[in-house]
């Protein structure tokens, strides 16, 4: 990756986490509506700190997982950002190859050839920043636990969680999800704000009401992950969901109840991410 393009990618980051917390989205964390002892300045702190790093030209993935992972923890004090980073660095790997912006279809096939390449190395970078993050049990497991030297590539450690965390499932699947959601934002009207915040919020509704968001299945079961993911099911179809003061109400009582869809959120962010990589008009993209 060229100089000029890590900065493109580094910008195309912040932008994708400064969405993230520009618009509403129910039980995590915005500017309209801080939560879980957080506040949206710290996401947007860490994405500062972490964004030259994530995009670090020719280093490796678990390089920049655990250097971003500790910048953004020393810019924010506690963990913002862990699974947008492991989500974001194969992205930001794959967008050096050539080729790799020309189409959805192009970089997924780019982020697949990285996900083949990863190893032990890779797996050791990304284990030091989950077990320095603590998310939650995230990592706690009886193979390939973070708190212990890695024995295989981080793909396939990733494997092993993928049944249990959507994280780790898109390094099991190749990004599919990530990628099919980055081409539905592809004819987004970036410059219209209003447009904007309604294309983030349905695409964090589409993960959210598609599969038990793992933040909310570790820290509180199953059965209410899956209460959280019909009543995202309720809100498909519709077009701009911050009009309905239901969306802001729900947003609260989630909050009340602890409920913090934090994955769904990092998939929005990695999402927003993809496509702000494969915009054509980066102009566009950054609302200017």
């Amino acid at each position: 990756m060229s100089r000029s393009l890590a900065e493109t990618a580094a910008a195309a980051f912040l932008r994708a986490c400064e969405l993230d917390v520009a618009v509403r989205k129910p039980g995590n964390v915005s500017a309209a509506s801080p939560g879980h002892g957080m506040v949206a300045a710290q996401f947007v702190a860490a994405a500062r700190a972490a964004a030259g790093l994530l995009c670090e030209p020719g280093a490796r993935v678990g390089r920049r997982i655990e250097r971003a992972g500790q910048a953004s923890w020393q810019a924010a004090g506690c963990n913002t950002n862990l699974g947008i980073l492991l989500l974001c660095a194969p992205i930001a790997v794959a967008a050096e190859a050539p080729g790799a912006l020309a189409d959805g279809a192009a970089l997924q096939a780019a982020i697949e050839a990285c996900l083949a390449r990863l190893d032990r190395d890779d797996a050791a970078g990304a284990f030091a920043a989950i077990a320095h993050a603590n998310p939650g049990g995230l990592g706690d497991a009886p193979e390939q636990d973070v708190h212990a030297a890695p024995t295989v590539g981080l793909r396939a450690a990733m494997a092993l969680a993928a049944g249990r965390d959507s994280i780790a499932r898109q390094y099991a699947d190749g990004f599919a999800a990530v990628i099919a959601a980055a081409n539905e934002l592809a004819p987004v009207d970036w410059g219209d704000a209003e447009a904007a915040q309604a294309a983030v919020q349905r695409v964090y509704l589409g993960f959210l009401g598609s599969i038990p968001d793992s933040h909310i299945v570790r820290k509180h079961g199953a059965a209410l992950a899956h209460s959280v993911m019909s009543a995202a099911q309720a809100w498909r179809g519709v077009e701009w969901p911050g009009r309905d003061p239901r969306f802001a109400a729900w947003d609260e009582s989630l909050k009340a109840g602890g409920l913090n869809p934090g994955t769904s959120a990092d998939l929005t962010v990695a999402a927003l991410f993809a496509a702000g990589l494969l915009a054509p008009d980066a102009a566009a993209w950054h609302g200017t």
